[in-house]
This record gives structure tokens, sequence and C-alpha cells, in this order.
């Protein structure tokens, strides 16, 4: 009876192992079916991540996790991806190439493209999918009336009228060397004058004629907001700040329907509808989430 009774306990015992392993494997799936998403603490990454999420969830079975924006830019994001708390995130070219593989600035977009695909996959075991469409660069701003006062499209146009026109820049942008003095070296630019003025209050500047030419960020709110001109870097002065996805290659493995999915964030947006939806979201206060279906849904890329 004793013999029959320790049988009786250890088969239970047995049981009771292989539901609890069962059910480890269980969350060890599941947890392999979620695709952690992460952005950096700015409202167009914020917008990026939700395109991305919006779409995987449309497309594919997987479970999309987004995860809060991280702070403290590249270095800390690049680090979660190391470490494989996310899966993938949206990246700007100019700052894997600069800030992550610390390398000199190229002027050769395509070039730099290829190599921070091929440099990512060695050193980190990661790809670049995707080239988005738009360019968050550096660029020159300027009113429309001013545009179309002097014909002003692309930077060159300024050669001629320079010396008409208050230049205006936050104070650490006349002293990079990549800055104010670069730029009119390579463009030929004498302007009138300069006004220094404070980054956060630098585009009422210029809507108040404070200045007439603003250095700025070709995908920024406020072009939207204020009905302003960029001018097109017409001599590539520029780095390339193309917007991809970076994302770990033990994910693409273990899901290859990813790699069509983020495939479809090629040439989808332009300049002008990310700073548009930069507007919405940091102007008119929508949710991300509304903006992005709104987007996604006039290109026929969700119901």
């Amino acid at each position: 009876m004793k013999h029959i009774t320790r049988k009786l306990l250890t088969l239970a015992v047995l049981c009771c192992f292989a539901v609890f392993a069962l059910a480890g494997c269980g969350s060890d799936s599941k947890e392999s079916e979620t695709i952690r998403i992460g952005a950096k603490s700015m409202t167009e990454q914020m917008i990026l991540q939700e395109i991305l999420a919006q779409l995987i969830e449309a497309k594919t079975d997987l479970t999309v996790e987004r995860i809060e924006p991280i702070a403290g830019g590249t270095s800390n994001i690049q680090i979660s991806m190391e470490n494989g708390e996310i899966d993938l995130y949206p990246e700007y070219t100019g700052t894997g190439w600069l800030t992550v593989l610390k390398h000199e600035e190229t002027q050769d977009a395509d070039y730099m493209f290829a190599e921070l695909n091929k440099q990512y996959n060695e050193k980190y075991d990661m790809s670049w999918v995707g080239l988005y469409g738009f360019e968050n660069t550096y660029t020159l701003a300027v009113r429309a009336e001013t545009a179309a006062q002097y014909g002003l499209t692309k930077i060159s146009d300024l050669a001629a009228v320079s010396d008409e026109l208050v230049f205006g820049a936050n104070f650490d942008y006349f002293e990079r060397e990549d800055g104010y003095a670069k730029v009119c070296a390579v463009y030929g630019l004498q302007f009138k004058d300069t006004a220094e003025v404070d980054m956060g209050l630098k585009y009422q500047t210029l809507v108040e004629k404070n200045c007439d030419v603003l250095n700025a960020y070709t995908t920024d709110s406020q072009i939207a907001e204020f009905g302003l001109v960029t001018l097109a870097d017409d001599k590539k002065l520029f780095t390339d700040y193309r917007c991809s996805t970076v994302v770990r290659n033990e994910v693409l493995k273990a899901h290859p329907e990813l790699q069509d999915v983020l495939m479809l964030m090629e040439g989808l947006i332009s300049n002008e509808e990310m700073t548009q939806m930069n507007y919405e979201l940091n102007t008119n206060h929508r949710l991300e989430s509304e903006i992005v279906a709104e987007f996604l849904k006039a290109k026929g890329l969700i119901d």
C-alpha cells in the first residue's frame, strides 16, 4: 500500500513539473511572438514608432509592444538594442554614421547607407531596412514672402541677395565648424548682419522679422505651423539624415515576414508629410495613434 502511494505521489509530482514546463514554454513562445519597438524621446520618433507598430499589427499575427520613449538619445537606445531590450527602432543615417560608428562626415549618401548596413551587421548583428523617404537634416528656412520676393528655392539662390538679409541662429550654430561659417564659405554668402536667437524662440524670431534666414531642421513642426519655406541644399553641404529602421538580425530570422512589412516604409513619407504629422502632434495635440491611422489609411496600407 505504501509502495502504491509512493508511486502515485511521484506521478503527481512529475505531472506538476510537466504542467509548469508547458506553462513556461507557452510564456517563452508568447514573448518570442512579441515585437518590441523603441523610440527616442522626441515627437517625430514617437510618430514613427506608431507607424511601425500599426503596420506590423495590420500585416502580421505578431503582437507589438510600444516601448516608452528612451531618454538620452542614440547612445542609450543603441545599448537597449545591443542588450535585446528592444527589437527595432527608427534611426537616422547621419546619426548612425557619426554617433554610433564614429566616422567622419561624408556627403555620399548611398555609400553611407551601404556601409551602415555592412558595418552594423558585422559589429552589432543588426540591419537597416527601408529608407522612409524623408530626411530630417539641417536646412535654412525663410518666410514665404521672402522666398517669393527673391525667388528663393535653394541655398545657392541666396548668394545674389544675402547682403540684403539678416541671418539668425542659436549661439552654437555660429561656433560650430559645420555651422554658419561653413555655409557662407561653401555657398559664397555674405549677410548684411547676423542675429543670435534663443533656440526655443527662433521660429518666432523669423516670423516677427527680426531675421530673414534661419538655421532649421527639415521636418520641424514649426515649418508647417508658420508656413515657412526650406531651401534645398543643392551643393550637398549637410550630412545625410535619412530615416530607416534598425532591427536586430535575430528578430528578422525568427520572423521573416517582418522584412516585407518594414520594406513598406520604403519611400512612404515625404518631408512635407513628416512635417505635417509633427505639427499635428506638437501644435494640434492630437494622439499619435489617430494621426498615424489617418496617414496609413490615406496610403491604402490599413483599413
